[in-house]
Formats: C-alpha cells, sequence, structure tokens
C-alpha cells in the first residue's frame, strides 16, 4: 500500500517537472503580424493578430513614391529595441495625405510631436489604425477621409530622424504592424512615368 502511494507521489512529481520544462522552454508568442511600427517610444504590441492586412491603400502619405529612410523592424520581445512604423523622407511643410477611407481617431499633440490617427474602413474590430508624425494637423477627430486627401502638414519639430521625415505607423489594438502592407504592388513598385511611342 505505501509503496503505491509513492509511486503514485513520484509520477506527479515528474509529470510537473516535465511540464514546467515545457512551459520554460518553449519559444514566445508572436506578438507582430507578418506585414510590417509606430515610434520606439510608443507603448509596445501586446496582442498577437492573425489577419493579414489588406492592401488597400491609394496613396502614399508623402510625396508619390518617397525614399524610405528607415523600415519596419519589429522588436524580437514586447519590450526589445525595433522600430514600430517606417520613416519616409519629406520636407517640412509638405502635405501628409491619408492612405486610406477611414475616420480620424486622433490630432493633437503626443509628448510634444503632432499626431494624426485614421482608423481605416472596412478592416474590422479593432479597425486597422494608421498614424502619422510629427504632423500639423488639418482635420479633427472624427472626421471622415478619403484616400489621398490631405490630413496636415509635415512639422518642421518632433520628427526622431536625422533628415526631415514623416514617422508613418499601422496597427491593430496594439499589435504594430508594417504599414508597407496596406499598399497594392502597384503603389508600392510603381517606378516613374514613361512616354512610349504610337506605333
Amino acid at each position: 500500500m505505501r509503496a503505491n502511494r509513492c509511486v503514485r507521489v513520484c509520477a506527479r512529481l515528474i509529470l510537473l517537472v516535465i511540464f514546467t520544462a515545457t512551459a520554460l522552454l518553449a519559444p514566445p508568442p508572436t506578438l507582430f503580424a507578418a506585414g510590417a511600427p509606430l515610434t520606439d517610444a510608443d507603448p509596445p504590441a501586446t496582442v498577437p493578430t492573425t489577419v493579414p492586412v489588406p492592401a488597400i491603400g491609394r496613396a502614399w502619405p508623402v510625396g508619390s513614391r518617397p525614399r524610405v529612410l528607415r523600415g519596419w523592424e519589429p522588436p524580437a520581445t514586447v519590450y526589445g529595441p525595433g522600430h514600430r512604423g517606417v520613416d519616409l523622407a519629406a520636407p517640412a511643410g509638405a502635405p501628409v495625405r491619408a492612405v486610406a477611407r477611414g475616420r480620424v481617431a486622433f490630432a493633437g499633440r503626443v509628448a510634444g510631436r503632432g499626431v494624426v490617427s485614421v482608423d481605416v474602413t472596412g478592416t474590422g474590430d479593432p479597425p486597422l489604425r494608421t498614424t502619422y508624425e510629427p504632423v500639423t494637423a488639418a482635420v479633427e477627430e472624427g472626421e471622415e477621409v478619403e484616400p489621398g486627401e490631405v490630413i496636415g502638414t509635415v512639422d518642421a519639430n518632433g520628427s526622431h530622424c536625422t533628415a526631415p521625415c514623416v514617422h508613418w505607423g499601422l496597427r491593430r489594438g496594439e499589435s504594430y504592424m508594417n504599414p508597407l502592407s496596406l499598399l497594392p504592388p502597384w503603389l508600392l513598385h510603381r517606378g516613374p512615368s514613361r512616354l512610349l511611342p504610337l506605333a
């Protein structure tokens, strides 16, 4: 009788050790959706996203094909270093445009920087949210915007770039994604226009 009890206790201890080792050695959960942040100062992503980003963008935030000064670099861990968005070259005063149809969720200052956030129409609950900074807003919270509509101008101050730029971010809830994934291939890879001969 006593030997049976000892066997059961030992078996439970062995199972406990196996489960604990499995939990400690398992890789951390994926925190960022594939598809590509906001700024490093923004709160980290905490909610995994498995829904793909639809390529519904119809305009670049600045210019017609701006130079990407720094791309999306998702951190390996929630609080790890990374770049939660893309930095696009843009001179101070340049117009900043909505990438897709949506509703302005925020237009104001955060930590001394002008920020405009737009919830993209028809992208679920919570919706995809694009964020642009540093921007002097030309829109107000609650306003509907169309793709290509001017939502502000590039601020001369508040950029974390070494050259003038707009930081463009994308997230769903608290999960950051690559904002470039919103752009369809014809817009993302469009080269300069060329005239072709008629005959």
